[in-house]
């Protein structure tokens, strides 16, 4: 399965969350549209996160593009944990939808209702209903892909 799936370079998004008066978001390696019709996407949260457990108590989260060049933001979000990092402290941000923090560098983002939570090992998949979005008109430069990531270690182990 290694073979295969070193052949991959999909999209990365930094999904955010926030409940009970606390904020959190990370780096996301697993997300895609699900559906045409009604539109909807799913993203898997790691178990071992502060965004995992922030989203557990949420009803939205937002889920952002980045381009190549925003490597600073990428490493921000998907380099240090929340546990011990205010990501939000330095950073220019707008609470959306339900409070969640849009990240205002992003140029594209939607705010999701969470519809189903599927729990899928180490990950768990919300099934969001896009309810609120954004994209800058200048969006163009491409998206931020796994290979972009190479050099940022995770925040978190798997485990």
């Amino acid at each position: 399965m290694d073979a295969f799936i070193d052949r991959l370079d999909y999209p990365l998004y930094i999904v955010t969350a926030a409940a009970d008066g606390e904020r959190a978001g990370c780096l996301v390696g697993f997300g895609s549209q699900c559906s045409i019709q009604p539109v909807r996407f799913t993203v898997w949260l790691s178990k071992v996160n502060r965004t995992f457990r922030i989203a557990e108590a949420a009803d939205h989260v937002g889920v952002h593009l980045l381009t190549p060049e925003q490597h600073g933001l990428a490493e921000l979000f998907g380099g240090r944990t929340g546990d011990d990092t205010d990501k939000f402290a330095d950073l220019a941000w707008t609470p959306g939808h339900a409070g969640v923090p849009v990240l205002d560098a992003a140029p594209a983002w939607f705010i999701g209702r969470i519809e189903a939570r599927s729990d899928a090992g180490d990950h768990v998949g919300l099934l969001l209903d896009p309810v609120e979005h954004s994209t800058a008109e200048s969006s163009g430069g491409g998206v931020f892909r796994l290979s972009d990531a190479s050099g940022i270690s995770p925040g978190h182990p798997v485990d």
